[in-house]
Formats: structure tokens, C-alpha cells, sequence
């Protein structure tokens, strides 16, 4: 399977904190997150049957209650800095744990874009599904445009869409680690067609004993999920952090690759080569904007003959979308 479709970080072992490495909770207290966790996994189960005939606001307010309560009952504290659009957006993040889709959940109860593989999870591919999930089979890379085409419905429907265009996990911490692939553009082509903006958020984790990010709640590597979970239940006074940037607002002819670099820099406030072109992507009137959320112009889209994919002299190929 091409790189394209099975992005890899560059984590393993040593991006995870080692024995001790982190302030933990007793075992009686381990044991008591793991009872909450799988009490609110069975509750979820119930959710997942009424979900369907719920209207969307009672719908999403009944997901973000689940994901909250699922976080007080594994210890998790939730700080959120910034606002959400009130109306339907692309949400992209970053990726670095299982937990990413509780905390999205939690802020926007979203409809997710997920691999195929999590409609097969026990419980959550139960509630994936009740969710509205838009599922991306990555062994058919030709189905693709289909999957960018419902997640374009869904916005033009009014309802928001959550996606991790990295395509994987990692730490979170090292630069080095990051996907080489980058913000995978394919999906915000779908929020160019319907007109919708695009909002970046960035996730991180930190403890709140020491004040400092940690990557315990990492999920990377070969790791089993179930180790995973354990070692983010021991965290004592775990928060995770959800930052909004100023939504981008794409025009029709914006060029998809050029608009996932500029959310990419606002999710993760690194430098980016603005474009000499007219700007297409716009932040919010009224509201602060964080310049690496705004600043930097997305190009007009070029006709398919001349159409660039991210690298010059390489023609572009319309099918598949590149992931």
C-alpha cells in the first residue's frame, strides 16, 4: 500500500514516557477509571440506539454530554480556548491518541471521518456508526471522491465534519515525528464545494502536576489499545487542551493542496511561504484572528491542465484525490 494511504510518524518507544516518568494515581484509583470507562462504553451503547431517531441538535447534545461525562469519569479535564462557528464547518486536527475523538466529541459533536477499520471495533464502531460516521476505505483508493463527495453533502446539509487529515497518530512533541505526508488535502476539497469553513483545532495533552505536555496519552507505534488506555488512566490530573484558530473561509476556485498547508501552519504555528496570489481564504470579520490562521493567502485553483500536485512539473490526478 502506497505511503499516500498508510501515512507513518516517526514515533516509537522513546516518544513515550518511561516507568515513573509521569506524576500517577494509586492502583485502587486505576482500577475505578477503568469501571467509569467501561460503564460510559456501555451507556454509550444504549446512546447509540436512541442516537438515530434523535433530532441533530438533541443529537449533538447528547453526544457532547456522553464524551464529557466519559472524561469525568476517567479523570480528564477539558480546557477549550477559543469559539466555534455556530453554523456547519470542516474541523481539522491534529492526531495524537485514541482520546482525540472523545475531545472533538466533547467540544463539536461532529460527524468523524475514520478509517474503515473502526466500524469493526467493539462499542466504538457501534457509536461511529450511530454517529453519523463517514467511513474512508483505504484499500480502495478509488472510492475516495465518493467519500469526499458525502462529506460535502453533510456540510451542505448544515452539519459539521470532523477529520484528522494527518491520517495517523503520533507524539505530538518532536517535529521529527510528524507524518511526512503532512494535512492531506483530499478532504478540504469537500468544504471548497460546499462553500463551508474550514476551522483548524489543535489538540494537545498535559499534566497537571507538573504544568508540562506529555505524551502518555499517545497512541503510537506497536502498542496495543489496551495499554494505551492503561497508561492514561494512571495519569494523575490529566487535562486535555483544545485550541480554535479563526476559521478559513475557502472561495470556490481555491486550490485544496494550498489550503491544507495554511490550516496545517495554524494547527501546529509554524512558518509558512505565503503565496503570491490573490487570497481566497478569509479569516472571520469581527473576530481576532491569529495570524497563522489568516495571513497567509490560498491560490486561485488552477485549470486541470496546469493544475499543480504540491510539487512542480508533477500533473495532477483527479482520481483518486490525493489523501
Amino acid at each position: 500500500m502506497n505511503a499516500l494511504w498508510r501515512p507513518s510518524s516517526g514515533c516509537g518507544p522513546d516518544c513515550l514516557p518511561g516507568p515513573g516518568g509521569t506524576p500517577a494515581i494509586s492502583s485502587v484509583r486505576q482500577l475505578g477509571r477503568a469501571a467509569g470507562l467501561l460503564g460510559m462504553l456501555g451507556l454509550g451503547i444504549g446512546l447509540a440506539a436512541l442516537l438515530p431517531a434523535l433530532p441533530t441538535r438533541e443529537r449533538q447534545a447528547a453526544l457532547r454530554g456522553w464524551a464529557r461525562t466519559t472524561a469525568r469519569a476517567c479523570g480528564v479535564r477539558l480546557e477549550v480556548r477559543g469559539r466555534l462557528p455556530r453554523r456547519r464547518a470542516l474541523l481539522v486536527a491534529n492526531h495524537v491518541s485514541w482520546w482525540d475523538v472523545l475531545a472533538l466529541l466533547a467540544v463539536a459533536p461532529a460527524r468523524l471521518v475514520a478509517k474503515q477499520e473502526v466500524r469493526r471495533w467493539p462499542l466504538v464502531g457501534l457509536l461511529a456508526r450511530a454517529g453519523g460516521t463517514v467511513f474512508v476505505d483505504r484499500a480502495r483508493p478509488r472510492r475516495l471522491p465518493a467519500t469526499v463527495g458525502r462529506v460535502a453533502s453533510a456540510l451542505r446539509a448544515g452539519r459539521s465534519v470532523a477529520v484528522f487529515p494527518e491520517g495517523t497518530t503520533w507524539c505530538g512533541a518532536a517535529a521529527v515525528c510528524r507524518p511526512a505526508s503532512g494535512f492531506r488535502p483530499a478532504m478540504f476539497q469537500a468544504a471548497i464545494d460546499a462553500g463551508a469553513p474550514v476551522v483548524p483545532l489543535r489538540i494537545g495533552y498535559r499534566c497537571g502536576v507538573t504544568g508540562e505536555t506529555t505524551t502518555a496519552p499517545a497512541f503510537v507505534g506497536d502498542e496495543t489499545l489496551v495499554r494505551s488506555v492503561r497508561r492514561m488512566l494512571a495519569v494523575r490530573r490529566l487535562t486535555v487542551c483544545v485550541d480554535i484558530a479563526a476559521p478559513l473561509h475557502p472561495g470556490r476556485s481555491a486550490d485544496r493542496r494550498a489550503l491544507a498547508r495554511v490550516a496545517e501552519s495554524a494547527v501546529h504555528l509554524v512558518p509558512s511561504t505565503p503565496v503570491p496570489q490573490p487570497t481566497s481564504v478569509l479569516a472571520v470579520p469581527g473576530r481576532p484572528a491569529r495570524p497563522a490562521a489568516t495571513v497567509l493567502p490560498v491560490p486561485a485553483r488552477p485549470p486541470a491542465a496546469a493544475s499543480p500536485a504540491g510539487t512542480a512539473g508533477e500533473p495532477e490526478r483527479e482520481l483518486p484525490l490525493a489523501a
